[in-house]
């Protein structure tokens, strides 16, 4: 089953749910590969304190242009629909950071003066932690588009019994990367009216997607009811609720996973993982 765990907006508890459970179902007795995918900003490792086994360098294609061999003909700027290039009276310009690769420049190009070249976008690395498999894509300072990224992150996995993806946040380009044929998403929220209004948009971007996906809330009783009302009203199920306790956020606050540590949230995922099971036993 491949899980990914995202949300609305930030800050909701998407790492804290995605570390927890990938915890849980490997002291169960599953096999589990965790991924984070939040490129722009990774922290899964901050908890599980992985071993890294392998980096890789990720590179994407850009166009490389010999300059005595072009003719400033301008086929290739028309054909780019992200404008990463322009041919100007001097020579031609190439805005690598809009460059999608999709290489049309190059296969255009009549005097075959464009060839391919890479870039480096970030780094992908794969290790261990608490018996199971852990990878993680760091994107690199500056960088513009995270998708390329996160596709690597994707391709990592080795096909575990459970697969997590801990997402980015929000409902753009990245998070629904990072969505695309996974078999349920969780998505995570808090009860607040920026929670509740930021989860509407994530719920009607799965719907669209046409993914099995239910609902944690996470500081269930630090907020308003409005969002289990939402809930029920729109026949989302909830399948986790996190309390707010202080003996949580100061487990977080150490770096600890609270599952680890605290019988009772131990329960509650271990509640969470059979339930996810439950959904794709009926979905079948």
């Amino acid at each position: 089953m491949k899980i990914a765990v995202a949300s609305g907006k930030g800050g909701t508890g998407k790492t804290t749910v995605s570390t927890n459970l990938a915890f849980i179902a490997n002291q169960i007795g599953k096999q589990v590969h965790l991924l984070d995918c939040d490129v722009e900003e990774p922290n899964c490792h901050i908890f599980l304190q992985p071993t890294i086994t392998s980096t890789e360098s990720i590179c994407v294609p850009v166009p490389e242009v010999d300059v005595d061999r072009c003719t400033g003909c301008g086929e290739c700027a028309a054909i780019c629909r992200f404008n990463a290039i322009a041919c100007l009276k001097k020579g031609v310009l190439i805005f690598n950071e809009l460059c999608h690769g999709c290489g049309g420049c190059w296969r255009v190009c009549p005097e075959k003066a464009i060839t391919v070249g890479s870039r480096e976008i970030g780094v992908l690395e794969n290790g261990a932690s608490y018996g199971f498999r852990f990878t993680q894509g760091i994107l690199r300072i500056g960088e513009a588009k995270a998708p390329p990224l996160i596709r690597k992150v994707k391709e990592a996995q080795n096909g575990s019994a459970l697969v997590i993806f801990d997402s980015p946040p929000g409902t753009s380009c990245p998070a629904i990367e990072t969505m695309k044929g996974v078999d349920a998403v969780l998505l995570v929220t808090e009860p607040t009216p920026f929670g509740l209004s930021d989860l509407t948009l994530a719920v009607e971007t799965v719907r669209k997607m046409e993914i099995l996906f239910a609902v944690v809330i996470n500081r269930c009783d630090a907020g308003e009811n409005k969002t289990r009302e939402y809930c029920q009203r729109e026949r989302i199920p909830i399948l986790l609720e996190i309390p707010d306790r202080r003996s949580v956020a100061e487990a977080y606050s150490r770096g600890e996973m609270a599952a680890h540590c605290i019988p009772e949230i131990r329960n509650l995922f271990e509640q969470l993982l059979h339930s996810l099971e439950e959904m794709e036993t009926q979905s079948q």
